[in-house]
């Protein structure tokens, strides 16, 4: 009955998104071709050409809500996340659009119309959800939608789990109280004890529960399969909270299988999934390829500059780990003198150090001694956003010093990235920046990536040398 009633609310959903997207792009063809703010009176498709429009955005629209998540259950979803995955599907779904406009020459439809229709669509489908989130509540308030539970085990578990859902209401679930062997039948935290494992039936029988939430310790085997084997037999659902806090306490953990065999990620690494994995590469290969078309005459000045002001190579080549600690070459413009000593791998560059050209200098205050690191994006050897790589004499000596230092090559390291655009780059606190570097890796997303390129602008005259 619950699953269907899940699968009815997405159908609505469904049917809800589709008239927001078809009517933002009413009101932005009514904006742009009819009102007043727009007075040049210039209209080279008629209406049907853009009503046509809907029948490939609307497909292709639903398609993208329901890869980046948008009919997930509202009990699991918070409303941020849920915005950001309405903006990030907006932003692939119009380029999607551009592009197939462009491929098909298709170059007559206004450009300012779907920019207002982009717009209208991340606006009202927003309003949209946080409306529909707005009545859920208010339903739930009036004890409408709510899922009633029991929490077998009142230890520190099933008290973790029970403050979780006491401190949010959004998520819809009423506990009836604990069922517990070893505490005798009162109150836990002002829940009622409702009386041992060994009274299950008659507790389901008294309770209509839609789920039985089972906390006890993973040496309880027994009593947890005769708590799954009770809850069956009288038709009810059950899920076990893993008592495996000691191996991911301060991490996000994830569930695999293998062959029908259950197994724990005791890291949650969203780049570790295929979608995420092809969605980040492709947007490197096309951003870093764009740059080194677009930006090639900056590229030939720098190169000139380089060699003109100090004799040498212009592109100057380091060892650096990278993911899966695989070691690789990063390309950097040459910003040192060739007649001093090397000091070798193993000393910081510092700001005064007397290497250091004058057109060196500016190149790397301003960081655009790294830009041929887009070569090492385009052969896969890094990506644009991640953290950054080190030097191998570093990468032994940290492992050591720094705890869980070597997450970091779980990915392609960046040109720029988390730690950096907050400040911890060049000969900063190191463990500081690995939490970013850790940050990062677990809460990978598009809009993360996007946020992060847009505040590498302002971070790049700080803390370079």
């Amino acid at each position: 009955m619950i699953k269907s009633n899940q699968h009815f609310f997405n159908f609505l959903l469904v049917v809800f998104d589709a008239v927001v997207v078809s009517g933002a792009l009413l009101l932005a063809w009514y904006i742009r071709f009819v009102s007043p703010f727009f007075t040049d009176g210039v209209r080279t498709m008629h209406f049907e050409a853009y009503v046509g429009l809907l029948i490939f955005i609307i497909p292709v629209y639903l398609i993208l809500f329901l890869i980046f998540g948008l009919y997930k259950p509202y009990r699991k979803q918070r409303f941020f996340k849920e915005c950001q995955e309405i903006i990030l599907s907006n932003v692939i779904g119009i380029l999607i659009v551009m592009a197939v406009l462009y491929t098909e020459k298709s170059i007559h439809f206004s450009r300012y119309m779907l920019g207002l229709f982009f717009l209208f669509s991340i606006v009202i489908m927003s309003l949209e959800r946080g409306t529909i989130r707005k009545v859920l509540r208010m339903m739930r308030e009036r004890g409408y939608n709510i899922k009633y539970i029991i929490i077998v085990g009142a230890g520190a578990l099933g008290q973790a789990f029970a403050d979780k859902v006491l401190g949010d209401r959004q998520l819809g679930y009423k506990i009836c109280g604990y069922v517990d062997d070893y505490y005798p039948k009162s109150d836990k935290n002002g829940l009622p004890i409702l009386g041992t494992t060994k009274e299950m039936n008659d507790i389901l029988e008294e309770f209509r529960v839609d789920e039985v939430i089972i906390a006890l310790p993973n040496t309880s085997f027994k009593r947890i399969n005769d708590v799954i084997d009770k809850c069956e037999y009288q038709g009810i659902k059950t899920q076990v909270i893993p008592d495996y806090f000691n191996l991911v306490q301060g991490s996000r953990p994830a569930f695999d299988e293998l062959d029908g065999i259950p197994l724990i990620n005791t890291r949650y690494i969203p780049l570790d999934e295929p979608f995420n994995k092809f969605i980040k590469r492709a947007l490197d290969i096309l951003l870093s390829g764009t740059f080194l078309v677009v930006f090639s005459w900056l590229y030939l000045i720098l190169a000139i500059l380089v060699k003109v002001t100090s004799p040498g190579p212009i592109i100057y080549k380091q060892i650096r780990v990278g993911m899966n600690r695989r070691e690789f070459y990063i390309y950097k413009f040459r910003s040192m003198r060739n007649d001093i000593p090397e000091k070798g791998d193993k000393l910081w560059t510092t700001e005064d150090d007397p290497r250091k050209t004058k057109f060196g200098s500016f190149i790397r205050k301003t960081s655009l001694d790294e830009i041929p690191q887009f070569f090492n994006v385009l052969k896969g050897d890094m990506s644009i956003i991640g953290p950054r790589p080190e030097r191998p004499f570093y990468v032994q000596q940290f492992k050591d010093e720094v705890p869980k230092y070597m997450i970091k090559h779980h990915v392609r390291p960046g040109i720029t990235g988390w730690a950096q655009v907050n400040g911890w780059r060049g000969d900063t606190s190191i463990v500081e920046r690995i939490n970013c570097d850790i940050e990062y890796i677990e809460k990978w997303s598009l809009w993360l990536d996007i946020k992060i390129f847009f505040k590498t602008f302002r971070a790049l005259l700080k803390n370079a040398y």
